[in-house]
């Protein structure tokens, strides 16, 4: 049980115990480059913030620990999630934040948008957004089509397994950002860990996978036709272009679903919240402290952590590279 006493509940900063998905594709760089006590060596994700069912996020420190992040938001929805994003989606928490490690390339695929998504699966669709955190030399990633297309070139390069040769083909290096709308056929490709942001949904539809079999021999279940209406086949501008001011929130994405920042921290930051959304920080290079009510916590590289909106004065002081996710 959560007290109801919030005008002297003292709201702090959150992080949750990782949830590891073993993944055909995985590996072992959550551990290498993240520092993550990964439970095997094939581990392709780690979920940092859910609430996808059945993955609910565990409070990992502090008072509430062990509760889980649906339990904070029922009890204090418009101090955990924001008076703004309460009034929009309720108790949900709308966004799923993960970090990636692709020993391989994933499997060629697609993400329904929201209406798609209500209507066969009763979720959320799935906008996303990468940042790249590590990348082997010529890493890359497929992004969108060649040229504008057509479900019928589509599904006939599927069926001659040439489906590659009409995607296109991205070159990346550490920093560069991805913003994928839904619809945008994607992978991820091998050598690469990824800071992932996304609407709080697990539905991916599978195109292609390489014609890859599990250990027991089994391909992976592909859902071709229902992809078919989820795909955007016209060209995409997925990459975007930031400033890197130091000490400042340099914006990255903004679209309706999430804003997020890049802060190359360098010294001192006083930060001020309105209390209309929560904030999360994605430490991807460095380390950094945040100071809070005559308290401070370190977070290091491949630490996630979650501001409640109640908190709405904090200073954040270290060298760091770190992404701020909120909802506008």
């Amino acid at each position: 049980y959560i007290g109801k006493n919030t005008h002297i509940m003292k709201f702090y900063p959150l992080q949750f115990e990782p949830i590891f998905k073993e993944r055909i594709w995985g590996g072992t760089k959550l551990k290498t480059v993240l520092n993550k006590a990964i439970p095997s060596n094939y581990i392709g994700e780690s979920w940092e913030l859910s609430t996808v069912k059945g993955d609910v996020s565990v409070v990992a420190n502090g008072e509430w620990k062990g509760k889980s992040l649906m339990d904070l938001i029922n009890a204090y929805p418009n101090e955990i999630l924001g008076t703004a994003v309460f009034s929009r989606f309720g108790m949900e928490f709308p966004l799923l934040f993960k970090y990636l490690d692709a020993r391989e390339d994933l499997s060629i695929q697609v993400h329904p948008n929201d209406t798609l998504a209500k209507k066969r699966h009763d979720s959320f669709g799935k906008t996303e957004m990468w940042y790249i955190m590590h990348a082997d030399a010529d890493a890359r990633i497929i992004v969108g089509f060649k040229e504008k297309s057509n479900a019928n070139v589509y599904l006939e390069n599927l069926k001659n397994k040439s489906l590659i040769s009409i995607l296109d083909d991205v070159k990346v290096k550490t920093g560069d950002v991805f913003f994928l709308e839904t619809g945008t056929v994607h992978a991820i490709g091998a050598g690469l860990v990824v800071a992932e942001i996304q609407q709080t949904s697990d539905i991916t539809y599978r195109l292609y996978d390489f014609d890859r079999v599990d250990a027991k021999g089994a391909t992976r279940e592909l859902h071709v036709d229902l992809a078919l209406e989820a795909i955007n086949y016209n060209t995409v501008e997925t990459k975007k272009e930031y400033l890197k001011n130091i000490n400042e929130s340099n914006v990255v994405v903004d679209c309706s679903y999430f804003t997020t920042n890049f802060i190359p921290l360098d010294g001192e930051i006083s930060v001020s919240k309105s209390g209309k959304s929560f904030t999360v920080y994605m430490c991807t290079e460095g380390g950094f402290g945040l100071e809070y009510n005559d308290s401070k916590v370190q977070y290091k590289k491949g630490d996630t952590v979650l501001i409640p909106a109640a908190m709405n004065a904090f200073i954040l002081n270290g060298k760091a590279s770190i992404l701020e996710i909120y909802i506008s």
